[in-house]
């Protein structure tokens, strides 16, 4: 594996991968929080779609069972 600095910046390239490597430990670490700070929105907002899917469902089979109720109402 071969390193090369990248110009004006604190990246280093993997000559054999072509990769871009960041010497900067703290950007590094900033860049890995917000990575994980958006990984737990999506989760949340996961959550939150399927607690309201639920909710959707529950709804739905409460009318459902109130039809029920006002047809056995209306023809005993």
């Amino acid at each position: 594996m071969t390193l090369v600095k990248v110009n004006d910046s604190t990246f280093i390239r993997d000559t054999r991968s072509m990769a871009l490597i960041n010497t900067n430990n703290s950007e590094r670490e900033e860049y890995y929080n917000k990575v994980r700070i958006l990984q737990n929105q999506k989760e949340e907002i996961n959550k939150v779609k399927s607690e309201i899917q639920e909710i959707k469902n529950d709804i739905g089979e409460i009318k459902s069972l109130m039809k029920l109720l006002l047809d056995k109402g209306s023809n005993g």
